[in-house]
């Protein structure tokens, strides 16, 4: 199967990339470290030749609603555009738990983000997942001050990224879903621990402060916006087994 994984240099989309390469699909990477970039419709066109399915891992790095809103605007629309018209069968979109009950900060993209695959023309499925196990060492490596590490606290349910990745491609090869079942790891964890625990796996001694973060995204995941409900698939490992292997 040809399948196209945009954001495939991503912390998800490179797993994806690697995993369905790996089981034999053939794989076309849209990012701007592979040469396409989502918002040129004639570069995403030419490269979505011959596809089946297309998986949206794309992502940006911002806290802001409406930087977020304006970039999945433009890189999603582009997408799902070009994916129409050459008649890609199939749009896979990975999302989070939680935006609609948050829809604030980089969450308020994601939102916009979903509305535009569910209105378009492609057949698509939704995937919604927790945090990532990694999410805990990309907050940390953003929220150094000097000797000190700040370590924001939220309640989240961390699943590993490699899970997130196989269930992706499951889903690709499946055909269009819709909304399926949110997706989180086995138990609920304090990010501030984590990133306490990220800091400290290869002994450094470096001082973590646990921080509330005033923002209307953070303060959702402090009251547990971001949690998934019972409905959820779970999926191993936990945080704490995940991280043994991180060295």
């Amino acid at each position: 199967m040809k399948i196209a994984v945009a954001g495939g240099t991503g912390t998800v989309g490179r797993l994806v990339v690697e995993r369905a390469r790996e089981a034999r699909h053939d794989v076309v990477v849209l990012s701007r470290a592979a040469g396409v970039d989502l918002r040129d419709r004639a570069a995403v066109e030419r490269a979505l030749a011959g596809t089946e399915a297309v998986i949206d891992a794309a992502s940006v790095g911002t806290t802001s609603a409406a930087t977020a809103t304006e970039f999945f605007a433009a890189a999603s629309g582009t997408l799902l555009s070009a994916a129409a018209s050459t008649g890609v069968g199939h749009a896979v979109l990975l999302s989070i738990v939680g935006i609609d009950r948050n829809p604030n900060g980089y969450y308020a993209g994601k939102v916009r983000q979903e509305q535009l695959f569910e209105d378009s023309a492609v057949p698509w499925s939704i995937l919604r997942a927790t945090q990532f196990h990694e999410f805990a060492g990309q907050v940390a490596m953003q929220a150094r001050l000097g000797p000190l590490q700040l370590a924001p606290r939220a309640r989240v349910q961390p699943v590993a990224a490699a899970e997130v990745a196989a269930r992706l491609i499951d889903l690709a090869v499946a055909g269009a879903q819709g909304r399926v079942p949110d997706l989180a790891g086995p138990r609920e964890e304090r990010l501030d621990r984590m990133i306490r625990a990220w800091v400290h796996r290869d002994g450094s001694r470096r001082l973590v402060i646990p921080v509330d973060i005033p923002s209307a995204q953070m303060r959702g995941m402090r009251e547990g916006l971001a949690l998934p409900g019972p409905g959820a698939t779970i999926a191993g490992p936990s945080f704490v087994d995940w991280l043994r292997t991180q060295r």
